[in-house]
């Protein structure tokens, strides 16, 4: 018996371990593979899933901003007097008009790719925004929170 070799469980004949590491390893390898193939389809099911739910809102998300920009319009007529006025909400109308038209015909990937590329272009103006973002859901938290009935000797009252 050679110092690779270990007696098989029934003693009759000799068996390799390299062999049965070697054989272990491809087991374990084509289970990883079965594995990774199974986690990309899993979240290649879910991209097309959230896509689909992001394209149907999206008609929703247009239709408000498009009705956002004939309040906006709207409102804009009572300035008849002061055309200066009266030219900047026509111009924020035209914007929102114009906005709700891009988001009704662009897909969700463009407009990712759009967000993607303005971080990448503006790393700190993300960073800033989303310090800001953070610090104003922080202050409506703890705004909305309630507070704790103080229960302390020092506001016992005998």
């Amino acid at each position: 018996m050679t110092a690779n070799q270990s007696p098989s469980p029934t003693g009759a004949e000799p068996v390799n371990p390299t062999a049965e590491w070697k054989a272990l390893r491809g087991d374990v390898e084509g289970i990883a593979d079965v594995a990774a193939e199974r986690g990309r389809s899993f979240v290649e099911a879910a991209r097309a899933h959230a896509t689909d739910y992001v394209d149907q809102r999206k008609g929703d998300a247009a239709r408000s901003v498009s009705d956002l920009a004939k309040s906006v319009r709207e409102s804009s007529k009572t300035f008849e007097a002061q055309p200066n006025i009266r030219a900047f909400f026509d111009s924020a109308a035209e914007g929102l008009e114009h906005l709700g038209t891009s988001i009704e015909k662009r897909s969700f990937s463009e407009f990712y790719e759009d967000a993607e590329a303005f971080a990448r272009k503006a790393p700190v103006a993300v960073a800033v925004a989303t310090f800001l973002t953070g610090f104003v859901v922080a202050r409506f938290i703890k705004s909305t929170s309630v507070t704790p009935l103080n229960d302390s000797y020092s506001d016992r009252r005998l």
